[in-house]
Order: C-alpha cells, then structure tokens, then sequence
C-alpha cells in the first residue's frame, strides 16, 4: 500500500483532536508522524540499494526462516502481498502452497481508506492493475485469511510495524471478524528501537527476517515519545 504518509486508517480531525476514534496529543502525533516519514525514506533507500544478487540471497534466506513458521501454523487460507519498492518477493513460495493446496490470497484496495478484501490467487489467474497500479486478481469472491504476511519497511522491539504509511493493514486487522494471525517479514536492517506506536497500532504477532524468526513479542506497548 503506497500512500507515503503515515496515517491511522481514518481521517484526522485536529478540531477535536480525533485520530481513529482515539483522542490524541496534536503535537505528538505530528511528532511521530513526521518520524516515521523521515525513517520509511531512510528504509527504502536501504532496500533499493540492495543489488540482485544480495537481494535474491536475502530472500532466499527469508523464504527459509518463513517455512517452518508456516508449516507450525494450522491454516487454509494465508494471503500474502504483491512485491513492490524492493520488498521481498515470495511468489515463488506462494506458488509452493498453492500447488499444495493451501488458498492463497492477495490484498485488494477497493477504495482509498477503506478496509481491504483479500481475493484468491494462483499461478496464472486473471490479474487487473489495483490502486498505484498493484495488479491485483481479478476477480472473486472476498476471503477471510487465517494467516496475513505483511511486508515491513521497519519493525521494532515490540513487533510494531513501519508500513507504507497508508495505515490499510492496521485498519483492515481492526475491522476482520476475527484476528489472524499476523507475521511481519522483511530484511534484518529493517529492525528499528521504536516506531513510536499510536492506540491505534496493531503489533504483529510474529516477525521473520532473513536472519531469523522471532515467534512471540514483548507484552508492552511502548509510549509515544520523542
């Protein structure tokens, strides 16, 4: 998701001093905001400088930390995210548990700052451009996954994720029925202290980087300040 701001999933109303429902410190908030700009653009420019060859050797390593946390996990249906901005590209492990069976899904945003639907996807299935030209299935009924792959630009000690800044993951989490089970994945250099998490941050559950996996996150939330 690709709005390069950092936004809580709902509009922000200052005249209130609203975000998401929550009522938060104006100062802080843009304090934080402004912070997780300033590390996602420091994140990015680490990833893009990866050559090919180190990041085909990354992944790979990521691809092996994720599989056994995967197959611990008791699951049909995982969706996992379409690679852009140099995240890593696990398509070849989604083709993997679709040839076995498993109902893989992709994230579809049906409109700016609403939640997202998640629709099944295999190896040569009809694909459409989405939102910023993510393609994206096509067509399908909306699924429920029990397990969510979401891609990191940055992740701290308390498993809180730094995003793509739009806030669709934290907002879709917010709004399922029922909770999966939420595994962060990216590349080591992506672990900061702190992204200073807001009410409305949602930490994940599990976080698998290319040197490792880490299957159980601090209980406190850390606060807000800078």
């Amino acid at each position: 998701m690709n709005d390069d701001v950092d936004l809580p999933g709902d509009p922000v109303c200052f005249a209130d001093k609203l975000v998401a429902g929550f009522v938060v410190d104006q100062q802080t908030f843009r304090d934080v905001s402004r912070f997780r700009a300033s590390e996602r653009t420091r994140l990015y420019e680490k990833r893009k400088g990866l050559n090919s060859a180190e990041r085909a050797e990354k992944t790979t390593a990521l691809i092996d930390q994720l599989r056994p946390v995967l197959e611990a996990a008791n699951f049909q249906t995982i969706s996992f995210y379409w690679p852009i901005r140099g995240e890593p590209d696990l398509r070849p492990l989604m083709a993997v548990l679709s040839k076995a069976g498993k109902t893989v899904l992709l994230p579809v945003v049906p409109e700016k700052q609403t939640p997202l639907i998640f629709r099944a996807w295999q190896p040569g299935c009809a694909m459409t451009r989405g939102l910023w030209n993510i393609p994206v299935p096509g067509e399908g009924a909306a699924q429920i996954p029990e397990v969510v792959i979401a891609p990191l630009v940055g992740v701290d000690s308390h498993f809180y994720r730094l995003g793509n800044g739009g806030g669709y993951y934290d907002r879709t989490l917010a709004s399922l029925p029922a909770k999966p089970l939420t595994i962060g994945i990216g590349f080591a250099f992506c672990r900061i202290p702190s992204i200073f998490p807001m009410p409305w941050d949602v930490p994940m559950d599990k976080v698998v980087l290319d040197t490792g996996a880490e299957t159980k996150g601090p209980a406190n939330r850390a606060s807000p300040q800078l």
